[in-house]
């Protein structure tokens, strides 16, 4: 997925058991053709009700951010709450609110967190398979030239920001 709504909408497929893809248009037409329909209907009623709404809009803009950002908290402890009363999703809804702040904060990408947390499940799985079928030999992953690059980039996707802000302050120092 290329975004976090994307990979939201994969994790909704595949909870309900669907394959997206291609063959998705041959193997469901009546759903695919039914949500590109309530797309385009939701787009229109969104187009009625905005046009006379927009001076409501432009006023919400003028609400302090900490007054939207607790409203926002409040609602989502009351969905988490109404959906499951559990206490450890409510400590979870808190601990991923707490991080992507921290994120958000520290000018980290939030959306790279929230694919992580949707496609992390399914990317164990096909870990724990690929060490099943190497009777846990990790080098596995390595013996195979793309799945050896692959790590590659990760590895330098994950160090170059240090290593680019260190430069950057070394830059800094020489000046």
């Amino acid at each position: 997925p290329t975004s976090a709504t994307a990979a939201i909408m994969l994790a909704g497929f595949q909870q309900y058991g669907l394959n997206p893809g291609p063959l998705l248009f041959a193997e469901k037409p009546d759903l695919v053709w039914g949500l590109i329909a309530s797309l385009f209907i939701a787009n229109v009623m969104l187009v009625i009700l905005n046009l006379p709404l927009i001076g409501l809009w432009v006023r919400l803009l003028a609400i302090p951010q900490p007054w939207l950002y607790a409203g926002i908290l409040v609602f989502a402890t009351m969905g988490t709450l109404a959906v499951n009363g559990s206490p450890v999703e409510l400590t979870m809804l808190f601990a991923f609110g707490f991080i992507g702040y921290l994120m958000r904060r520290y000018d980290y990408p939030v959306a790279p967190m929230v694919v992580g947390l949707i496609l992390g499940p399914m990317a164990e799985a096909q870990l724990r398979r690929a060490l099943q079928i190497s009777l846990g030999d990790p080098m596995i992953l390595l013996q195979n030239p793309i799945s050896a690059t692959l790590l590659g980039i990760a590895f330098l996707a994950l160090v170059a920001p240090f290593v680019m802000k260190g430069l950057n302050r070394f830059k800094a120092s020489e000046d």
